[in-house]
């Protein structure tokens, strides 16, 4: 009767101390470690500190092709995956191209074309990540302020990972934080001035209203919805 006793307490802690772990979370690890110490909270990159940890940035894409999301995982962890993926390759196609000012000096302007991620059995480009699976699968327009296009006028970079938890949080938290950056975006009541991304993708912005009304969700100000709105030009300088 002891052993069995002795054998339920075991099990019972076990899985408390795993309750609401997957692989699939503790696979980011790597990545938000590295995000911490080479990313600031305003999201400027030290690509010269991620360069003298490449070895690690390898070991966390190594990973990230030896386990790839499968039907088992749930939807926030197969979109955390995904745009950690595409956060973390993306770096690494800046560190293999450096010196660079632009990541629009890569393949002729056309960087994510570039068919470089090597995932399962497949070999991926990073238009294919965020087009074919994440805008495809998810339909969450959130997603555009998560991935980072290594840019000025891109949203930031998390300097932590995500992960399947917290991931409406952090999407909100991303989200909200880019619409009221000043720098990407000037809201008015009457007029507002913003990123071309609600332009390139009007229509991730708009399947449930205007672009003024998911505007609205997030801004600081209240925007008319007759306001005037026009976009401001998009800076390409890497965002070091």
């Amino acid at each position: 009767m002891r052993k069995i006793l002795l054998l339920l307490g075991l099990f019972t802690g076990a899985l408390y101390s795993n309750a609401g772990v997957s692989d699939s979370e503790i696979s980011h690890k790597t990545w938000d470690q590295l995000l911490m110490k080479h990313v600031s909270v305003s999201g400027n990159v030290n690509y010269e500190g991620f360069k003298n940890d490449k070895a690690k940035l390898q070991e966390y894409l190594n990973s990230l092709a030896k386990e790839s999301p499968s039907e088992s995982w749930s939807k926030n962890e197969k979109m955390a995956y995904w745009i950690n993926a595409y956060n973390a390759f993306t770096v690494k196609l800046i560190l293999d191209n450096m010196p660079l000012k632009s990541v629009m000096e890569i393949n002729g302007g056309k960087a994510w074309d570039l068919k470089f991620i090597k995932i399962g059995n497949k070999t991926l480009s990073l238009n294919n990540i965020e087009h074919d699976i994440l805008r495809a699968k998810f339909k969450d327009a959130r997603i555009h302020f998560a991935v980072n296009c290594a840019s000025i006028s891109c949203p930031k970079i998390k300097n932590s990972a995500f992960n399947a938890n917290e991931l409406e949080k952090q999407l909100d938290q991303m989200t909200r934080s880019f619409v009221n950056n000043h720098t990407k975006n000037k809201i008015e009541a009457g007029n507002v001035k913003i990123s071309k991304l609600f332009d390139w993708y009007k229509d991730d912005f708009t399947k449930q209203g205007s672009v003024i009304d998911f505007l609205n969700k997030y801004s600081k100000t209240k925007i008319n919805s007759a306001a005037k709105i026009s976009f401001m030009e998009y800076n390409w300088n890497l965002n070091s």
